[in-house]
């Protein structure tokens, strides 16, 4: 039996007549249900390159959906399997001794154990990771798109994948999925990224039964969708062929925007020396039921193509239907056909999702961000990615090591920064407030202190001394690289008003003694201020761990910052922990993480209470600004530590608390595969060690 692509393109060159092409479509749809799919996908392809005409696509639709109706029924397990089974099938002959599927393993690692689905320029699986599996990773499983085999044969199949791994390497966004690399096993080429647990949109679009989703239960999936795409789009890309299996709801209740395989490039086109290269769209991506009428007219791509599908996308979401009976935009138009206004939606809203629904792309709304102002969804985005101001929080109550923190985080406006709360003390009414919100407020530990300036006893102040010599950039790099190796340290040498300072973190006697060894080697070095908190022995594996990032950070003009209040860190029983963040410059993800002195590591940003850890730039924010977080017992010092990362850092969350070595190790290696993927600038960091003490009777 001939492949559907096949069985298209014999239509296509006037073999089959109209009728006998529908026969054996039928025909194909009546052998096995599950070709409704990779014919619908298959149509798809072939329309973007050799297009049919419209009125025999729009039958070939219908046949399909007819099929797919009278099958609702039919397990979705059970279609898995015999899709694959089909697509092995098609495959024969086209070089089948290389064609993989579940139970295969590529390049000895990867073990393809589930199809997840196929797009139009792939097959996704679930893949078992035997290099994760043997180094007892938590999470071995990643997912591997594997390009389809009517794209191996073309000399541009192994570019097109390296392309898409490196434009989604660039948009580490929490909306778009994480992609890690992409590799070859013979001739097959495959990209991998993260494991995703959860469902597509189009399964739940095509559910039997399915007749809309009430706007409020659909609100975070378009303002998910839409931020994913916001995102791209300010950094110049287009997706190109948004849809609803490019988009997955996971368990967790997150939206990811998948497939970002054929954007292309509308910004700085001389800054890419690619996109004359290589045209994703050549290869037959696009779907016509989402694509604008400019992209079938083979116009530069434009972020208003996107908005086109994210509107297409939001209507069928909204009412179960597709604005235009899944027609393609050109056809519709020139049916001169209009969507009907869905239920629920009021004037404005709807004056909005009618003009992104526009053929023209100059009377089209001009943004997603607009599209999703208009829908009335930016209103209710998450905590971190938003730029609200206000007293917005998530309460959580965190179980570790023996310890209860119930805490806030909130946006730090103007007038809270301008007035920070006096937390000298607590009074009586705070702790009293505390004991009201939490069942047992106080109990065995609370976390210790933050040493944002140094102990009289522990650090050394030197005045500066007239010196002939003078330091220069040159001695002070060279300083700063033999700072570097001082062990439990992390110290940065700068050159404000001519005269040396070093600041930062380090163990205190020999390791001070290297300090000084080196300035008094470095032109200058004689009038140096010193600016160093000691760093107790116990959490020098903190300290070290974080050191280059810390470093990168405080070369960098220190954009990451974390401080207590009181500024000193000297806490006492019953007071309050309360921390300020901010953040770099650019977007980023924040992590802060809490290193307790019985050896364990409780998660603080992100947790299961406050899972959206992305910040806009220049972000601030306060954590246990309610006074949630009470000082007790044991009392000493501990670490905080702020971690800025340009993508998430986990594929997911880690557990509340767990071992400070399993943690470290894993964070280590974390690191070094994000400055492999995006380089080590946007890896910064900022600690502080916290002390408390037993408050006097």
């Amino acid at each position: 039996m001939m492949s559907l692509s096949q069985l298209i393109q014999t239509f296509q060159s006037g073999t089959l007549s109209r009728e006998a092409f529908f026969a054996e479509i039928d025909h194909v749809l009546a052998i096995d249900v599950a070709n409704c799919a990779r014919l619908r996908e298959a149509v798809d392809e072939t329309q973007t390159v050799h297009p049919l005409p419209d009125a025999v696509y729009a039958e070939v639709l219908r046949r399909i959906e007819h099929r797919e109706d009278s099958a609702a029924a039919t397990d979705d397990s059970t279609r898995i399997h015999e899709t694959l089974a089909a697509a092995r099938a098609f495959t024969a002959g086209e070089d089948a001794e290389h064609v993989k599927g579940i139970g295969d393993t590529l390049n000895g690692r990867f073990v393809l154990e589930e199809c997840l689905g196929v797009g139009g320029m792939g097959t996704v699986y679930k893949a078992l990771d035997l290099r994760k599996l043997e180094a007892s990773d938590r999470k071995p499983y990643i997912a591997i798109k594997v390009l389809n085999v009517q794209f191996r044969g073309q000399p541009t199949s192994l570019i097109a994948l390296q392309r898409e791994a490196r434009k989604a390497q660039t948009l580490a966004h929490r909306n778009i999925v994480t992609v890690y690399d992409f590799d070859r096993d013979g001739p097959l080429v495959y990209l991998t990224m993260e494991y995703l647990s959860g469902k597509p949109l189009s399964k739940v679009l095509r559910a039997p039964g399915f007749a809309g989703m009430p706007f409020e239960k659909a609100r975070p999936i378009i303002a998910g969708m839409g931020q994913a795409l916001a995102y791209a789009h300010e950094r110049g890309f287009v997706h190109c062929d948004f849809k609803p299996a490019n988009v997955f709801l996971t368990d967790g209740g997150d939206v990811k925007v998948i497939d970002f395989g054929i954007a292309r490039v509308f910004q700085r086109p001389e800054e890419d020396p690619d996109v004359t290269v290589f045209d994703p769209a050549t290869l037959g991506g696009i779907t016509p039921a989402y694509a604008s009428p400019e992209m079938f007219e083979h116009r530069e791509p434009d972020p208003r193509d996107d908005v086109y599908a994210l509107a297409c996308v939001t209507y069928e979401l909204l009412t179960g239907k597709h604005p235009f009976n899944r027609k393609s935009a050109t056809q519709a138009r020139s049916d001169k056909m209009r969507a009907e206004r869905p239920q629920g939606l009021d004037r404005s809203q709807w004056r909005t999702l009618s003009a992104a629904l526009s053929f023209d792309r100059a009377s089209r709304t001009p943004s997603v961000n607009q599209f999703m102002e208009g829908m009335g969804v930016l209103s209710h985005a998450s905590a971190f990615t938003g730029a609200r101001v206000g007293a917005v929080g998530v309460g959580a109550i965190v179980v570790a090591a023996g310890m209860w923190f119930g805490y806030r985080i909130f946006y730090a406006n103007e007038t809270q920064r301008a007035n920070p709360p006096v937390t000298a003390s607590a009074p009586a009414s705070a702790v009293k407030m505390a004991s009201e919100v939490q069942p047992t407020p106080v109990l065995a530990a609370a976390p210790a202190a933050v040493v944002a300036n140094v102990p009289a006893a522990s650090a050394t102040a030197l005045a500066p001394a007239v010196s002939a010599a003078v330091a220069d950039a040159a001695s002070l790099a060279a300083l700063n690289s033999t700072l570097a190796r001082v062990p439990c340290s992390a110290l940065s040498a700068s050159l404000p008003e001519h005269v040396i300072q070093v600041r930062g973190f380090a163990h205190a006697g020999e390791n001070m003694a290297h300090v000084r060894d080196a300035l008094a080697k470095t032109p200058g070095g004689q009038g140096a201020k010193l600016d160093v908190v000691a760093v107790d022995n116990h959490n020098c594996e903190v300290v070290s761990a974080f050191a280059p990032y810390w470093r990168a950070n405080h070369e960098a003009g220190g954009g990451a910052t974390i401080r207590t209040r009181p500024p000193d860190a000297q806490l006492v029983q019953g007071m309050p922990l309360i921390v300020d963040i901010t953040t770099p410059h650019y977007e980023s993800y924040v992590n802060v993480d809490y290193f307790a002195l019985d050896g364990s590591v409780v998660h603080l940003v992100p947790s299961t209470h406050e899972r959206d850890n992305q910040a806009p730039p220049g972000f601030s924010a306060t954590v246990g600004g309610t006074g949630d977080w009470l000082v007790d017992k044991p009392f000493g010092t501990e670490m905080i530590v702020l971690l800025i990362t340009p993508a998430p850092l986990f594929d997911g969350l880690r557990p509340p608390a767990e071992s400070r070595a399993a943690y470290l190790a894993a964070v280590g290696q974390q690191l070094k595969q994000m400055e492999a993927h995006y380089g080590a600038g946007h890896i910064v960091a900022d600690f502080v060690q916290i002390t408390t003490h037993a408050r006097s009777e």
